[in-house]
């Protein structure tokens, strides 16, 4: 096969020129001229049964030329690409230089290509320093959380509401004296202070105790979501049933145990807590770093122009996982679109929006898995087929089934790529801490 390829100068792409050999060729036309044979009606001969010789005399074999292309050009693409040892990043644009009768056919192809890379720094990024200490005040927070899940709310007796307290009530509202939909509700729990309500109303309890009547005046934020209601004024008649305070539970050894049957004390659990805290935080600090030294890696080199096409299979990618994250979830995607009043055009666009970024991103961690000669071992494919399989509750086989070595051995490229440069970066201090 002759091929030739001619890249532009100014852009990612180029003309890629290729043969068809002639033995190919008459294999295509053979297949073409029985597909042919199957569908036309001569006289003198049962359907499909028309003879070469007759058929070629009464159309000529150039009659299944663009059939015969039609059936050998996808091979014959492939094949030329790989010998040129191009990565086309869209759908060719293939035009016939010539289909002589007995001569090897040429076809030119304008091909859009993966844009280059040009490197700069990208090993010792400068990153800010992560604190990962984890404080005393830390865990006491985490425990402060942990006795507010453990909480019990406790009726009081004859006692006023207060703030942070819980009320069971009715309420009425009306504006003008008309009664407005949504206005009212009955044995409706109201944690006070929680800021639920139209501001001013949760204030306008705190004091009083069950069983009193309560008149609320208040007035519609500006912006209230109903047009018809913002910035008028309300009365909401409020029946209170219940005022129950939260009771926290003691900060003790039997406490411990309630949160965490591992433990048998207070102390074990504190320890327990600062332990998860510090995997938190040092989890949170590697992904940080990462994050700091591959942006500054990328902004460091320098690419060719983005072909559209490659910024469309980004979005298309981001948009189809976003929506399966939805469906995992039990939301399908029109449920998405009503409950979001959006469109796919919407959220297609949202992901457009930084399509070039994430291009970008992962063209330079190419480069870098090249220049830094990363490679994906056949042991690093076969932990990456078990780690898969124990993620997603599958037969390793039917991993490597649904994945090929090429698809599996990329990403481990792309992630060794991503460890050289997050765990060469240097933390440093802050501007602030400097200064």
């Amino acid at each position: 096969m002759s091929v030739k390829w001619e890249r532009d100068n100014d852009a990612p792409k180029g003309t890629l020129t290729f043969d068809i050999d002639t033995e190919t060729i008459q294999k295509g036309i053979d297949h073409a001229f029985i597909r042919t044979q199957k569908r036309i009606t001569v006289p003198g001969f049962r359907k499909g049964h028309v003879p070469r010789t007759i058929f070629n005399q009464m159309y000529g074999e150039e009659s299944l030329y663009q059939d015969a292309l039609n059936d050998v050009l996808p091979d014959a693409y492939e094949a030329s690409i790989k010998e040129a040892g191009i990565e086309p990043v869209d759908q060719p644009q293939i035009a016939v230089e010539s289909m002589e009768k007995d001569q090897p056919w040429t076809l030119k192809a304008t091909v859009a290509v993966k844009p280059k890379v040009t490197l700069g720094d990208y090993k010792g990024m400068e990153v800010p320093e992560q604190d990962t200490s984890v404080s005393d005040a830390d865990v006491d927070n985490e425990l402060d959380s942990k006795r507010q899940q453990q909480a019990e709310l406790v009726l009081k007796e004859d006692e006023a509401a207060a703030d942070g307290d819980t009320v069971v009530i009715d309420y009425e509202g009306s504006v003008d004296g008309e009664l407005f939909d949504g206005g009212s509700a009955d044995n409706y729990s109201l944690v006070l202070g929680s800021g639920s309500f139209i501001p001013g109303f949760e204030d306008q309890l705190v004091g009083h105790k069950a069983d009193e009547d309560v008149d609320v005046t208040v007035t519609f934020p500006e912006d209230y979501h109903a047009k018809d209601l913002a910035s008028k004024e309300a009365l909401f008649k409020v029946k209170i049933h219940e005022v129950k305070e939260k009771q926290l539970p003691e900060l003790d050894d039997e406490f411990a145990k309630d949160v965490d049957e591992d433990v048998n004390t207070l102390d074990e659990l504190k320890d327990k807590l600062k332990k998860q805290l510090q995997d938190q935080k040092e989890a949170t600090a590697k992904a940080a770093i990462e994050d700091a030294a591959i942006e500054a890696a990328v902004a460091n080199a320098e690419t060719e122009e983005i072909p559209q096409a490659m910024l469309d299979d980004d979005t298309n990618r981001q948009l189809q996982q976003y929506l399966a994250g939805m469906q995992q979830q039990g939301i399908n995607p029109q449920m998405y679109f009503q409950i979001t009043n959006t469109t796919e055009d919407d959220l297609r666009k949202q992901f457009a929006e930084d399509a070039a970024k994430r291009v970008k991103t992962n063209l330079v961690l190419e480069a870098v898995a090249e220049d830094a000669n990363l490679s994906a071992s056949e042991e690093d494919v076969q932990n990456e087929i078990a780690n898969l399989a124990k993620q997603y509750g599958m037969d390793e086989e039917a991993v490597s089934k649904a994945l090929t070595r090429e698809m599996l051995a990329h990403d481990i490229e792309i992630k060794k790529a991503v460890d050289l440069i997050a765990d060469s970066a240097k933390q440093t201090a802050k501007a602030a801490d400097k200064d």
